[in-house]
């Protein structure tokens, strides 16, 4: 049977024609100007970008992910459950949320189960470096949240020495509820009966006004 189609899965994809500008976020999503964006960083299989997208409709959600296969699974998922609220960019994260992403533009930053690059030699190509912070500092609204969530504890413990001795952003507590969504990865690690390690890193909210 032939998927249904709200719309083109094609228009919720998305390729810059220049890379190098920062996106026009009134034209990535036409008509809903001043909506809060959400950014999931490695989207995956898109099951998370779709869940959480569905449940805040008022939100606009860009998916970044690199895999053409799962950039059309996505796109095609947003079709069929009518997510005019989604749009999908193939590139690599760290290269969107520095060049690409307007400063002050995002609310929330969603990196879920990065890669964690376990080998020594290869700890240089992990995500969640002092420069990627920098950039999602530059991203973020004030007041703004980096949400982390990986399986891998060597890898968590190296984010919580990167963060911590970052200027730009404070932990806070947060255990999300059932209605924050689990990706593929999660619902596979937690079957296995393995543990799940988060942290939320907040920007500083601007100061009061002084009249």
């Amino acid at each position: 049977m032939q998927p249904v189609y709200l719309f083109p899965p094609e228009t919720v994809r998305f390729q810059p024609e220049n890379p190098c500008e920062p996106l026009d976020l009134a034209a990535l999503f036409p008509g809903r100007q001043g909506a809060p964006l959400e950014v999931d960083l490695g989207c995956g299989d898109g099951s998370f970008l779709l869940a959480i997208a569905a449940r805040a409709p008022e939100h606009n959600f860009l998916g970044v992910e690199r895999l053409l296969g799962r950039v059309r699974r996505t796109s095609r998922g947003a079709a069929t459950l009518g997510l005019t609220n989604v749009r999908v960019i193939r590139l690599e994260s760290h290269y969107v949320v520095r060049y690409l992403l307007p400063g002050g533009s995002a609310s929330v930053l969603h990196v879920m189960f990065p890669d964690p690059w376990p080998k020594r030699r290869h700890h240089h190509r992990r995500l969640i470096q002092p420069a990627f912070l920098d950039a999602a500092a530059q991203a973020l609204r004030p007041g703004g949240e980096l949400r982390l969530t990986t399986d891998d504890l060597p890898y968590f413990k190296h984010m919580r020495a990167v963060f911590n001795a970052h200027p730009a952003f404070v932990e806070q507590p947060w255990e999300p509820g059932p209605e924050y969504p689990q990706t593929d990865f999660e619902r596979q690690f937690r079957a296995q009966g393995l543990p799940i390690h988060r942290a939320l890193l907040r920007t500083p909210a601007l100061p009061p006004r002084r009249d």
